[in-house]
């Protein structure tokens, strides 16, 4: 039982970066635009904000930062998307490209700067990571572990799920966001700033992405940077979203489930299932794969997809 719940906690932290990438990516799609650039906003966000956390010894500018960098990120694929109307899917190729290779050079520069031969975070920055302990809540049987002991990385990223999950279905801006998305030229007639809908929450999804991408390269290596700490994790969170159908409170659940094939290795033993050690690491990619290959098969489940998710809208043509 102990291990148990050690795994299911374990699945949480593994799944805290999916959750930052999806609902970024859930924003972002409402408008009508698929970023496939996740994985280079994660990475983008994941440099500047462990810069930021090494220079200035500050967990909430590290977080700030990463934010910032995310948005300035999706903003250029905005300009790009939006006012020039480039193909979206090129874009966001691009964009992956672009902040992996910008993550890394950054990385490696400053890395060559540091007298210790590597980047570590300082001891005050880390010890703020750490599990949150909440008086008289954290000490519980059980129910302590699962719910009070994790880093506040996961209260801030379900707490972000929960607020996009009402802003899109109970305000007035998340209700003119889902119409750009299902009919941008009807929306327009309507008076709705079709422009002005999509830059803002194509900004916001990517500035919540540039989060999940500092979580990458402060929680999982440990306060130690490496190249590439994303690791794929931004195109899983793209199919994510289908998985969970487009809705920010699924994506909490989702990103449970894959955060736990991520971790599976660790509490299978091999006396049960004797796998090697790369079949694990395989298994959320191979899921990843299923999801999108059954998604395709089957439309009628895609109840919430928006209607012109891919198709520039040029309002000449309305």
């Amino acid at each position: 039982m102990d291990m148990f719940i050690k795994f299911l906690v374990a699945a949480v932290g593994a799944g805290t970066p999916l959750l930052f990438g999806t609902v970024g990516e859930i924003l972002t799609e409402k408008t009508g635009h698929l970023n496939l650039g996740v994985e280079g906003m994660m990475s983008i966000g994941a440099c500047i904000g462990f810069m930021a956390g090494y220079y200035t010894d500050n967990f909430l500018l590290a977080i700030l930062a990463s934010a910032a960098a995310g948005a300035l990120s999706a903003l250029i694929y905005a300009v790009l998307t939006v006012t020039f109307m480039a193909n979206q899917n090129v874009t966001g190729l691009t964009l992956t490209i672009f902040g992996i290779g910008f993550a890394n050079f950054i990385g490696i520069f400053v890395l060559g700067k540091s007298p210790e031969g590597t980047l570590k975070l300082p001891e005050k920055i880390t010890a703020a990571m750490r599990g949150v302990s909440i008086p008289g809540l954290s000490a519980l049987p059980v129910a302590g572990e699962l719910f009070f002991s994790y880093s506040p990385f996961v209260y801030i990223g379900v707490a972000i799920a929960l607020v996009s999950a009402w802003y899109l279905n109970h305000t007035k801006r998340g209700l003119n966001l889902k119409a750009v998305g299902e009919n941008p030229g009807a929306a327009d007639a309507a008076g709705i700033k079709v422009t002005a809908v999509k830059y803002f929450n194509i900004i916001l999804g990517g500035a919540v992405c540039g989060i999940g991408g500092v979580y990458c390269s402060m929680i999982i290596n440990g306060g130690v940077w490496i190249s590439d700490n994303v690791g794929g994790l931004g195109w899983i969170a793209v199919a994510l979203v289908i998985f969970a159908n487009w809705q920010p409170s699924a994506a909490i659940l989702g990103s449970f489930v894959f955060g736990a094939l991520r971790v599976l290795k660790y509490y299978i033993p091999q006396s049960v299932l004797p796998f090697p050690i790369a079949f694990y690491d395989m298994l959320p990619f191979l899921m990843t794969a299923l999801v999108l290959v059954i998604s395709s098969m089957r439309k009628s489940g895609r109840i919430n997809l928006p209607a012109a998710l891919g198709v520039n809208y040029f309002r000449e043509e309305r």
